[in-house]
């Protein structure tokens, strides 16, 4: 009877270690295919939360309560591509990079030009599209060149590329929350000049604002930041972006929004 005991006794201690290994397998297999189905860190399962500032027209900008835009219309893409629910977080824009550094955000889709200091905080895509600064000025202002920006009020939006662009002619430089913001400001007879990308000026002009381009300041290129622990996503967003090029979608999209093609880098804005 006691051999029977010990027996037993020793027979439902091999089916408990049996039943914890299947179980570590199965928890193993399960993270395992789980990290093999995205392997991303996101803030939430299935769902691509993405920032942008939606007062950027028209990169992104509020439509009948509802953000839209290039930037917008590139990060749905970018979701459908990943398998992904988008989910537009609106933000201003100075906050979006420490967003997305600190969890906040995903990813962050809102034109942001691939600088030295933003790479320290995120990693950055492929260019998504091309643009550059420009001078604007209004249409009665002795400014016609950067030559004529020493010491000049230049308007800029706050933690964009352009406020180092302008503290390059002055100490002087007005930082509001949005480039539309500053342009518009600057028609309405404040500050003496305004630098800002290429095409949100010459949509500005298109949409009754009375100013006007003086000088371009380079080609910049966009595109969209990405935590530094998120590795496989980066890699998959750029895989997703070279198959929107490849397919002629992000230009479709481009077209739609911009009225041109800005997803090919140019030698020059003006070509």
């Amino acid at each position: 009877m006691k051999k029977l005991k010990i027996t037993v006794f020793f027979a439902l201690i091999i089916m408990l270690l049996a039943a914890c290994g299947g179980g570590d397998d199965g928890a193993d297999g399960g993270d395992s295919s789980s990290d093999e189905g995205s392997g991303y860190n996101l803030i939430e399962e299935g769902k691509l939360n993405f920032a942008s500032s939606g007062e950027f027209k028209p990169f992104s900008y509020m439509e009948g309560g509802e953000m839209t835009g290039y930037d917008v219309a590139v990060a749905n893409a970018i979701a459908e591509k990943l398998g992904l629910e988008a989910v537009p977080n609106k933000s201003k824009f100075a906050g979006i990079v420490t967003g997305v550094k600190q969890g906040r955000h995903d990813i962050a889709v809102a034109s942001h030009t691939i600088t030295e200091d933003r790479l320290k905080e995120v990693d950055f895509s492929e260019a998504y599209y091309y643009s550059g600064p420009v001078i604007y000025t209004r249409l009665d202002s002795d400014i016609q060149s950067s030559d004529d920006l020493d010491g000049k009020e230049i308007s800029v939006s706050r933690g964009s590329t352009y406020v180092e662009m302008a503290q390059e002619y002055t100490d002087n430089i007005p930082q509001v929350d949005s480039d539309v913001v500053a342009l518009q400001s600057l028609a309405k007879g404040h500050h003496d000049a305004v630098i800002t990308d290429a095409i949100t000026g010459s949509t500005a002009i298109e949409n009754g604002l009375e100013i006007e381009a003086k000088e371009q300041l380079g080609v910049s290129e966009q595109a969209v930041g990405v935590a530094k622990d998120n590795d496989k996503l980066l890699e998959d967003i750029n895989k997703a972006l070279k198959e929107l090029k490849e397919s002629g979608k992000l230009a479709e999209l481009s077209k739609e929004y911009i009225g041109a093609d800005i997803t090919q880098e140019p030698d020059s804005l003006s070509e």
